[in-house]
């Protein structure tokens, strides 16, 4: 897809505040700092439209951009951040998981893990609930450029292993800094919001 237009329209809390238009969603979940908002920049061709904080912790609602009056990407705050009250976040979990399980308009959901690394056990335990909840998933493994590329199938391999990853077209090594997986990105975006 062409991006000439996004627009922020919304940061909600609660179902009453979400978007009415009824066009498709794509949610992106993710460790904080993971590089939500950076995978969100260079899929919209924006430097730093999606802000990008080195503290992790910053989205603390569902940020809603409309994308080229066609879709919205959600961007769902980080989890796994150990700074945040205990109570806030419960609070955050039961925003996240009411907009996951009972939004009609949530067509997939972009896992992403981080390429030098294991999979956390937040990032298995979100993969099996989305899982759970037959909720499309493309894990996307960022920050893969931080990687010797001679590892890169260690890299998949040891993600597809930590998360049980089954389906081949699950999976895709991403970096903001080179693009690198920016259109197979688009590309199963597109599947999912059914235009080809």
């Amino acid at each position: 897809m062409e991006v000439h237009n996004v627009e922020l329209v919304m940061s909600a809390v609660a179902p009453a505040q979400y978007p009415t238009t009824g066009y498709p969603e794509i949610a992106l979940v993710g460790r904080s700092n993971v590089g939500k908002s950076s995978l969100t920049n260079v899929l919209i061709n924006r430097k730093s439209y999606a802000r990008t904080s080195s503290q992790p912790g910053k989205t603390q609602t569902l940020n809603f951009y409309n994308v080229e009056d066609q879709l919205y990407f959600v961007d769902v705050p980080g989890y796994g951040y150990a700074k945040v009250s205990r109570s806030e976040r419960e609070k955050w979990g039961t925003m996240i998981e009411t907009y996951l399980t009972s939004r009609p308009q949530l067509k997939g959901v972009i896992s992403l893990v981080d390429a030098r690394h294991a999979p956390s056990e937040d990032d298995v335990m979100m993969y099996n609930w989305l899982h759970y909840y037959r909720i499309p998933i493309l894990v996307v493994a960022t920050k893969s450029d931080k990687v010797v590329r001679g590892k890169w199938n260690k890299s998949e391999s040891l993600i597809r292993k930590t998360l049980q990853i089954s389906d081949p077209d699950e999976f895709q090594l991403f970096s903001a800094q080179t693009k690198m997986g920016k259109d197979e990105v688009w590309n199963w975006i597109e599947k999912r919001i059914g235009e080809d």
